[in-house]
């Protein structure tokens, strides 16, 4: 089967659904093309983890172009997303519950506005503790998830545009286009530390990963009816 196009290697845009990991995508596709196929085995990887909570653009590489994941996980993302001021959470996000509320009401336009410029450039930011970082060979949110908590340390990243597209508070919606590594809920959370207040993610989707569009992809289910078809 080495002349099969998936061992050969493909690209594959994925737009990934609300509370699906992105290993759960993965290991979707690479059944279906093995089901397809009757292949035994089949090399398949993402270009870059989104959060269960998150939706949008998932890159995946099978067979030989599994050797670009890397190439694709350093090109730049760009996000739209949703935070909500006045509370946070341990995850940054949804995933788990309000530990804490804050006052909002103090807070302007002005201020939203004005907190932007030092979140954008080259910045140190902290991941959160529910994230897929490795410690020790076990993913931070396992651990995050049995209570264990890690000091992590703050890593460079680049945010090259941070840009508010909506507010009604307590509400923002945002767009940003930063560097590999940065966390959106790490951002939304520093923004609501920096005006005062707190804040947490309620909604993200990814739109673009280097030139790939989210405008590009297509549904896990469309993936099965295309492969169907072959």
């Amino acid at each position: 089967m080495s002349d099969n196009p998936f061992v050969k290697g493909q690209v594959i845009l994925i737009d990934k659904p609300l509370n699906w990991t992105s290993f759960q995508v993965v290991n979707k596709v690479r059944w279906l093309i093995r089901k397809h196929y009757g292949l035994k085995k089949l090399k398949v990887g993402h270009a870059g983890t989104l959060d269960p909570l998150a939706t949008g653009l998932l890159i995946l590489c099978t067979g030989a172009m599994t050797k670009s994941i890397e190439e694709f996980q350093g090109q730049e993302k760009k996000y739209s997303g949703r935070l909500k001021l006045g509370a946070t959470t341990p995850s940054y996000d949804l995933e788990t519950q309000i530990n804490a509320t804050f006052k909002y009401e103090h807070i302007t336009e002005d201020m939203l506005y004005g907190a932007i410029p030092q979140f954008t450039g080259t910045i140190l930011q902290k991941p959160p503790i529910f994230s897929a970082i490795k410690k020790d060979g076990k993913r931070l949110y396992s651990l995050a998830r049995e209570g264990k908590t890690t000091e992590l340390p703050e890593r460079e990243i680049t945010i090259k545009e941070f840009a508010l597209s909506a507010v009604e508070l307590p509400d923002v919606e945002f767009n940003v286009r930063c560097s590999k590594g940065t966390y959106i809920r790490s951002l939304a959370h520093d923004f609501g530390a920096a005006l005062d207040s707190g804040a947490h993610l309620t909604a993200l989707r990814r739109t673009a990963i280097g030139s790939y569009d989210v405008a590009q992809a297509i549904s896990i289910e469309q993936f099965e009816d295309q492969l169907s078809r072959v």
